[in-house]
């Protein structure tokens, strides 16, 4: 196993910074959800449609961009979307009403959409199999970074200022990591995919769904962001209803869960490049499924949350790491940007529609109900996993 390099460390920075604002912005939405319905007179069932239209602009994008990665390189794409994710969050200053910030959101989606599978798909491509675990565990960390420090330091900025602060401080690591990417990411020696057509690029997301390996990874995804949505867009509506606690303490979550990912994740991914991904993934997602589906019978005060959701972090950083490792790993180079893209924008079509149900189930049924759809997509996705994607791990250490 060859030692890293300092170009190993530059890309896994800059990737790091990319994933860090990317995520802070898309997770500030349920911290903000409360803000964002006082500050605009928003009814509570339209909440989820802010995440809808991130999550289906989001979903097209990607569909565009994965095989132009395949095609011309994963470099050039990372600089086109860090641009753009950078000047989307300025966006989020001019912002009036509802209508415009559901306008600015959809552009959000659109950024993400460039970088979607862009970063799981680059470490495929310079990062060995066997360090591909530890790879996207590192990277992975910046999600919890972004719980430890951007989400309560975001919420402190819009409940100091407005909504809009919160945005607008994460467009900091994501130019950062523009420059980085201009200046010290190479693009990997890989087979490139060759677009000659759009029918040739249907053709190629065509098979995709007819092959049983990458039908069940888009999904994985799918059930994966299904029980996203309905778990977690009216979490902390739910909470500060039900035990009355302040901006400040749904933000002390976020710290907590976050460190658990930040201990969590890098141990993860090196883990599963030694053991094989699947079994780490799919006894997550047994986890998974249980706690979230019993939120609210275990969380009985408010302070149950803090264990409760330490682990159920535990459990997702768990899985995350090897999940990206093992989609990177069951299709060839010139296809990799292609299928993490289509499993993304899948997964975030699934979210766009399952957060416009989100708001309905909750407001007619409780969120009792929101917390058991949940957990059912993190069973659905390891069972998706478990049955039909093969130990690519496994397979390459014989």
């Amino acid at each position: 196993m060859r030692s890293s390099t300092f170009a190993d460390y530059s890309i896994l920075l800059a990737l790091w910074l990319m994933m860090f604002a990317a995520s802070s912005q898309t997770m500030i939405m349920t911290p903000l959800m409360p803000i964002v319905q006082e500050q605009f007179e928003v009814p509570p069932e339209y909440l989820g449609t802010l995440v809808s239209a991130y999550a289906v602009t989001l979903g097209i994008c990607a569909l565009i961009t994965g095989p132009l990665s395949d095609a011309v390189g994963r470099r050039r794409i990372l600089m086109i979307g860090t641009g753009a994710m950078c000047g989307t969050l300025f966006l989020h200053s001019f912002v009036t009403d509802y209508l415009s910030l559901l306008l600015v959101r959809a552009v959000s989606g659109m950024a993400a959409g460039v970088l979607s599978g862009v970063a799981p798909a680059y470490i495929g491509d310079h990062f060995p199999s066997e360090r591909r675990g530890w790879a996207n565990g590192v990277v992975m960390t910046a999600i919890a970074f972004g719980q430890i420090v951007g989400i309560p330091g975001g919420t402190i900025l819009a409940d100091r200022f407005d909504f809009a602060a919160a945005f607008m401080s994460f467009s900091i690591p994501m130019a950062l990591s523009f420059v980085l990417v201009c200046t010290l990411a190479r693009q990997p020696v890989v087979a490139r995919a060759r677009l000659t057509s759009i029918g040739s690029t249907v053709k190629r997301y065509a098979s995709m769904f007819t092959t049983p390996a990458t039908a069940a990874a888009i999904g994985a995804y799918s059930t994966m962001f299904m029980g996203i949505a309905f778990y977690v867009i009216y979490l902390v509506v739910w909470i500060k209803e039900t035990f009355g606690v302040t901006g400040g303490d749904v933000a002390s979550l976020f710290v907590i869960s976050g460190i658990a990912s930040v201990i969590v994740g890098p141990w993860a991914g090196r883990l599963s490049d030694r053991i094989g991904r699947k079994a780490m993934i799919v006894g997550a997602c047994l986890g998974l499924f249980v706690l979230m589906a019993l939120t609210t019978i275990i969380m009985t005060e408010f302070w149950i949350a803090y264990p409760l959701f330490f682990t159920i972090m535990v459990l997702v950083s768990a899985r995350m790491g090897p999940f990206q490792a093992l989609l990177s790993e069951i299709v060839p180079a010139e296809q990799r940007g292609s299928l993490m893209s289509l499993s993304i924008a899948t997964g975030q079509l699934a979210m766009g529609v399952c957060s416009a149900l989100a708001g309905i189930v909750y407001i007619e049924l409780g969120y009792v109900f929101s917390s058991i759809i949940g957990g059912t997509g993190m069973l659905a996705m390891g069972y998706l996993i478990w049955r039909y994607i093969p130990e690519t791990r496994r397979a390459a250490m014989r």
